[in-house]
């Protein structure tokens, strides 16, 4: 499994990938070298069948801080003004982003300290997340004249409307019982328990059969995009197929005769 300095890498024996986000002199910021590492690990992650889950967590204050604006000034050196170096970036970033959501394991976010701008978008782009108590959230690019663009589109599909767009207006930082109230996280726990909680929620998930996970991962994220009709005909065919499944068939046979099934992830 790949490994980096500014990102570490576990793997448990019950199939729980622990990534550590740990360039914590600049506040875990996704660097170009972190967004490569993030990309990689995740498209490893998701083709070894000895992952079943992954936590995503962070060493330091800060869980991550968004882009790394140090290195985005130096790319305005170019004779572009530094168009071409930005773009790279943003699509950078962004396949980062949208691999953790078509990655086939579930990814769960274990958030300390803040995490802002496209850290944010980090957090909004896992399937589930755990925060300490002691957590804040905030996208505030417009305090510097850049409206946070790439972070509200994983943040606008946590969150209703008025409130990714009160986070994306004003900048402010959102606590994390309030990020919970509004959907960003899944629950808040004290930083103590921070750990224990994520990893009995990984364990939880990583003992069901991975082919249905990863079928209903997929499902989710597409239908969510689809009409009302199409997306009931799109899961009718997913749920077929689901059914003809071994895992199902095992899956059910073990409900109806009261024993602990035996997953194939097949």
């Amino acid at each position: 499994m790949h490994t980096d300095q500014i990102l570490l890498s576990d793997l448990s024996d019950d199939g729980i990938l622990r990534l550590t986000l740990n360039d914590v002199k600049r506040r875990n910021a996704l660097s170009e070298a972190m967004l490569d590492a993030l990309g990689t690990v995740f498209a490893e992650a998701g083709r070894n069948p000895s992952v079943r889950v992954i936590v995503l967590a962070a060493n330091g204050p800060a869980f991550c801080a968004g882009h790394d604006l140090k290195e985005m000034t130096a790319g305005r050196s170019g004779l572009d003004g530094g168009k071409a170096y930005f773009t790279k970036v943003m699509a950078l970033c962004s396949g980062v982003m949208q691999g953790i959501v078509t990655c086939p394991k579930p990814v769960i976010a274990e958030v300390t300290g803040i995490a802002t701008a496209a850290g944010c978008q980090l957090v909004a782009s896992c399937d589930l997340a755990i925060a300490a108590e002691t957590a804040q959230f905030s996208t505030p690019g417009v305090h510097i004249g850049l409206f946070c663009s790439t972070p509200m589109v994983a943040l606008s599909r946590n969150v209703s409307n008025k409130h990714a767009m009160e986070m994306l207006l004003t900048g402010d930082m959102t606590p994390a019982e309030r990020a919970a109230e509004i959907g960003l996280v899944n629950r808040v726990v004290s930083e103590a328990s921070l750990h224990e909680a994520t990893t009995e929620m990984a364990r939880k998930i990583a003992s069901k059969s991975s082919m249905t996970l990863a079928t209903g991962k997929r499902a989710f994220y597409a239908q969510r995009e689809m009409p009302l009709a199409d997306a009931y005909n799109y899961a009718s065919k997913v749920m077929v197929d689901n059914m003809l499944a071994r895992d199902a068939e095992e899956g059910i046979g073990a409900f109806i005769e009261k024993r602990t099934p035996q997953w194939q992830d097949a």
